[in-house]
Order: structure tokens, then sequence, then C-alpha cells
């Protein structure tokens, strides 16, 4: 059965392969006690083919893994979204899930900026505000700026790379693969005022997938 493999996966399953050789030369007991981590690897950046549902007013789930709490919050001031409070929904991926991120919508990259920072647990709050993050301004095709929505990779406790693959001015389609995040992190949505949120909290979502919300 063949695997889809993120291309981040290959360097780190080669070195996560050689090593459990090497084990299973000096010892097999060692080799099989490891042999499960390298599965994980494998699992870790797997990068399966979904099921992307269309609507022009929909907004689906950037990233697998949990949803917590819907809340209200300003959104990162490097995008230039404005000072009012929005919906954001946070997407907490824990080890086990794909993180491959997708695009939430069809639209147009308005804006990229990357920020240093720490690296609280991603399923604290703070980790939005001060997590090393990407944040990716999008505008949803045929729509103005009232409906810009921020899409915002953020490292973790264990997470130390954020891979985005976009450009500004790029267009995309909805879910469109646009990067990766290594190993356990978060993705938070900003929403435009006016959009509804189809989904609860604690319910597990899935990339290009999962309907989180309706933009009006």
């Amino acid at each position: 059965m063949k695997i889809p493999i993120d291309r981040d996966g290959w360097r780190f399953i080669a070195i996560f392969a050689a090593v459990n050789a090497g084990l299973f030369l000096i010892w097999a007991p060692l080799g099989w006690a490891f042999l499960p981590i390298t599965i994980w690897c494998v699992a870790f950046f797997r990068d399966p083919e979904r099921a992307t549902p269309s609507g022009p007013s929909l907004v689906v789930s950037p990233a697998d893994g949990k949803l917590l709490p819907v809340a209200l919050a300003i959104p990162p001031p490097e995008l230039g979204l404005g000072p009012e409070p929005r919906k954001r929904l946070s997407i907490f991926m824990d080890v086990f899930n794909v993180h491959v991120n997708r695009a939430p919508v069809s639209g147009r990259v308005v804006a990229l900026k990357y920020r240093n920072g720490r690296f609280f647990n991603a399923s604290f709050d703070k980790a939005s505000e001060h997590n090393e993050r990407m944040a990716i301004r999008l505008r949803p095709d045929g729509r103005g700026d009232e409906s810009d929505l921020a899409v915002i990779q953020i490292a973790g406790l264990v997470a130390r790379r954020i891979r985005c693959d976009l450009k500004e001015g790029q267009s995309l389609n909805r879910g469109e693969r646009f990067g990766i995040i290594r190993f356990g992190s978060r993705l938070d949505v900003y929403l435009p005022a006016s959009s509804v949120v189809e989904v609860e909290a604690g319910r597990h979502v899935r990339a290009g997938e999962t309907v989180l919300a309706r933009l009006q």
C-alpha cells in the first residue's frame, strides 16, 4: 500500500530508518523496541488526499486536530486587519495528527508575516499571542477586504519548524496544500465579523474537508 508522504518527511524517515537498522545490527530487541518510533515518523508525515466540499461561501479547516473553544480575539496586528476582535477558531494538532496544512478558502494571499516567538504548549491560549508564528491574510474570491480572513501557523511545545509555501499575491484553491508544521502545533483562523460558525468546540476536524464556517 502506497502512503503519500510530505516532502519534508523523507529526510527524517531516512534518519529514523537508519538508526533502526543500526539498532537491529547491535541487538535485535533494541531494533524491535525502536520500530514503533520509526513507524510513527512515517505516519507523522503522511499526506492523504482529501475530498474538499464545494460552495462559494464555505470556510474549511486548514488543519487536522481538535477544535478548541471559539474565542473573540484581536487578529495579529502585522496583518493590518484592524483592532476589532474577531471569532477565532483554533485547531490543536497533536503528534499523531496529519500536519499538512490546507487553504480554508479559494482566494488570494494579501499578506504574509513571520514573527519569532516562544514555544508554549499550543493548546494554551497564550500560544496565539506569544509563540513563533506565520500569519497569512487571505481574500476570498469575488469579495472585498471586509471578507478577509487570517490563518496563523503557530509553533508548539515541541514544534520548531514552520513551513509556508505561499507568496504574496498568489492565488490558491480551497483545500490546496500550503505548508506543514513539525511536530505538534496549532492553527488559528480569524473570521470576518459576518461569518457563521458551523462547528462546536471539542470536535475533531480534518484539513480540507470539515466545514468550519460560512461567509455571509
